[in-house]
């Protein structure tokens, strides 16, 4: 029978993907969208004033089909993510602003990296993981993912000792890419409909591709692990979020 590892915990997670109803948008007198430009100009001022031991917050724009936008946020408890949302949905721009997916976890590391420290040198030693800022990079890949149960390829089932092994061989791989790929890891047992969420951060998009396409062929994830959705975007400045809301032509 396997064994739980004790975990550590440090800030929630909102991922907040949110989709542009171009023709609700198109369909709003000119007040209403300079009203609705206001919010959005109020609400990123608030998002770039918050205080580092308070979280963080950024706006990134989704390639694809899956969204447009991911509002990110990192915070110390789950009813100021609450608020967040609560104030993006009740103003004008929130009237334009329809949500395909949303993601909430909070950080989660392994005690096995807390191995003879004391609470307070946890503290000290393991806060910047626990609670980190949303590095200051181009890109953003998320997804998230189970660990398997199925008959032989059951992780729950696995003993301690398997489960450490078949992580250290997963961690040496992404060691080889962390001067170029961020990685946070959040969990979201309970929390929501899967138990990890990945968030990779970079600069460069093939980092990231090459890093979970080499991980394939590790075991913990060739045997162990299924895959949601991944989300793919770049993130915005103030500027390029005021260009983005000229949006398409207006239909004929």
């Amino acid at each position: 029978m396997g064994e739980p590892i004790e975990t550590l915990e440090g800030w929630y997670v909102l991922h907040d993907f949110r989709r542009i109803n171009w023709p609700r948008w198109h369909s709003l007198d000119p007040k209403d969208q300079s009203q609705a430009r206001r919010d959005l100009e109020e609400i990123f001022a608030q998002y770039g004033s918050v205080q580092p031991d308070q979280g963080s917050s950024a706006l990134y724009s989704i390639l694809g089909h899956k969204a447009d936008l991911l509002f990110l946020h990192f915070r110390p408890e789950p009813k100021e993510l609450l608020t967040i949302e609560r104030q993006l949905d009740q103003s004008m721009a929130g009237s334009v602003l329809t949500r395909p997916y949303s993601y909430f976890s909070v950080v989660e590391l392994s005690r096995y990296l807390a191995k003879g420290l004391s609470e307070d040198q946890i503290h000290t030693t393991l806060k910047p993981r626990l609670e980190p800022a949303i590095p200051d990079v181009s890109y953003i890949s998320f997804y998230p993912m189970n660990k398997r149960r199925q008959g032989q390829d059951n992780w729950y089932m696995a003993t301690r000792e398997e489960r450490r092994e078949l992580m250290k061989n997963h961690g040496i791989i992404g060691h080889r890419y962390h001067d170029q790929v961020i990685q946070i890891i959040t969990g979201s047992q309970g929390l929501d409909d899967w138990e990890w969420g990945v968030t990779l951060f970079a600069d460069d998009l093939i980092p990231i591709k090459k890093l979970v396409y080499e991980m394939r062929f590790d075991e913990a994830s060739a045997r162990f692990a299924d895959f949601g959705p991944f989300y793919v975007g770049s993130k915005l400045t103030a500027g390029e979020w005021q260009l983005l809301w000229q949006g398409p032509p207006t239909p004929l």
